[in-house]
């Protein structure tokens, strides 16, 4: 978590740096910065060597240049005001006045003047209570508030690292512990009224377990709304939220360069799963994350739970809408076809729909013999995964008119054919000014 927060910190002051309209011969120019470091705090020339290599270490990573240099300390003003590819900003190292065991601020910074200060004193004392190495973390604590001065307004939380997050995902996000121990209630109910046996439930929910040490909760300190404006220097990104894959997928739309970041959405050489989930939203008198544990119970959760691929197609309709050059996937190349892609897949959906409409018609089955019939073991080792692709295209297929849900004896959901209903909820084929169909 904390790498992927510091390459959307380092992406986005690289944009704010970056001129509007680079020539295509210009690109691989990277932007620089010039620091006016002030050592008021007479630190060893060799432990501050090593603070600003780990200065110019984070933003080359970023892709950033930093070009170091003292006096004179320029006119104070901000860097949005200044001309130039090399904007200059003054850092000053000091100790603060206030006793050194105050360790809960290491820095401040003013977009205003250009200026930002770190306290050494501070800085060794929270290194020596974490027994961390203090160059290395004053060479941090240097970057960060850099980045301060850099990044634009209310891009970045007055304390700590901007948390975002698309407003459904918030409460999600701030109750990580609990809300993952529901997600996994949520996923074993739905497994075992799905026809799943109870060993390999019981196994899921056991790797599951395991992977919540990659997790964490935070504090978000924005909260993003669907269609809003992301306003930086000399772009500006919408964005969009499009549930399906998962049920809080958000994309990032930039209309002036057609470009949309859609991470999961889409990806060119395989089609994203549409996970079922519970529903993100609290309904009043049923509990709410961070608050209580009165939470709804997973059978009532199932009973609400979103159509995960019936959400999926109409994000990927409302993506097949926009006037998109490039794509950037959370995987694999970029995308420059999106709506011959999104046909495609339309066409694959409509296709795995019918083929289990022709199973569930030769006999009543449940979800996890229909996941074996068409992927047979790996709809044991990936059991979850396959019974959401079963369970969204049956979706379709109840909500058509096509198949109905019954409970057997023991309380396990089948679908029978109801030999009857009509068309699949699946857009068809539409020019609409795809520039790689209609060969522009």
């Amino acid at each position: 978590m904390a790498r992927a927060h510091g390459l959307i910190t380092g992406w986005l002051v690289v944009t704010w740096l970056l001129p509007g309209h680079v020539a295509a011969d210009e690109r691989a120019v990277r932007p620089g910065l010039v620091v006016h470091l002030v050592d008021l705090a007479q630190v060893q020339s060799c432990e501050l060597a090593v603070a600003k290599a780990e200065v110019e270490r984070v933003f080359e990573v970023a892709g950033v240049e930093i070009t170091w240099a003292g006096d004179p300390i320029p006119v104070p003003s901000s860097v949005a005001a200044q001309a130039g590819f090399q904007p200059h900003v003054v850092l000053f190292v000091e100790d603060a006045s206030e006793p050194a065991d105050r360790t809960d601020i290491a820095g401040s910074a003013s977009r205003e003047t250009g200026r930002a200060r770190v306290f050494r004193n501070r800085i060794l004392a929270e290194a020596k209570n974490h027994q961390t190495e203090p160059t290395v973390v004053l060479g941090r604590v240097m970057a960060h508030e850099i980045g301060h001065l850099l990044l634009p307004p209310n891009s970045h939380s007055t304390h700590g690292i901007m948390q975002a997050a698309i407003d459904v995902v918030v409460p999600f996000v701030e109750n990580f512990g609990g809300d993952v121990e529901r997600d996994d209630e949520f996923a074993a109910e739905l497994m075992r009224r799905y026809g799943i046996p109870d060993d390999v439930v019981a196994a899921l929910r056991s790797v599951s377990r395991s992977f919540r040490g990659w997790g964490a909760r935070a504090d978000v300190t924005r909260a993003l709304t669907d269609g809003e404006t992301i306003q930086l220097r000399d772009r500006a990104l919408e964005v969009q939220y499009r549930p399906g894959h998962s049920p809080s997928d958000t994309l990032f739309w930039d209309p002036e360069r057609a470009m949309l970041i859609c991470g999961d959405h889409l990806i060119a050489h395989i089609s994203s799963n549409p996970l079922i989930s519970r529903p993100l939203d609290r309904r009043q008198g049923e509990g709410v994350a961070g608050k209580d544990d009165s939470g709804p119970s997973a059978k009532a959760e199932m009973l609400r739970r979103p159509q995960a691929l019936v959400a999926y197609i109409e994000s990927l309709r409302r993506t097949r809408e926009l006037d998109a050059e490039i794509l950037l996937p959370g995987h694999g190349e970029p995308i420059t076809n999106h709506r011959e892609l999104i046909d495609e897949r339309f066409a694959l959906h409509r296709r795995r729909a019918e083929r289990i409409e022709g199973l569930i018609r030769e006999r009543s089955s449940t979800p996890y013999e229909l996941a074996q019939e068409i992927w047979g073991n790996v709809a044991v080792t990936q059991a979850f995964l396959t019974l959401s692709e079963v369970i969204g295209h049956v979706d379709l297929l109840i909500n058509a008119g096509r198949v109905r849900e019954v409970s057997d004896d023991a309380g396990v959901l089948r679908f029978e054919a109801t030999g009857q209903g009509g068309e699949l909820a699946i857009p068809e084929p539409v020019a609409i000014g795809n520039r790689a169909s209609d060969g522009g």
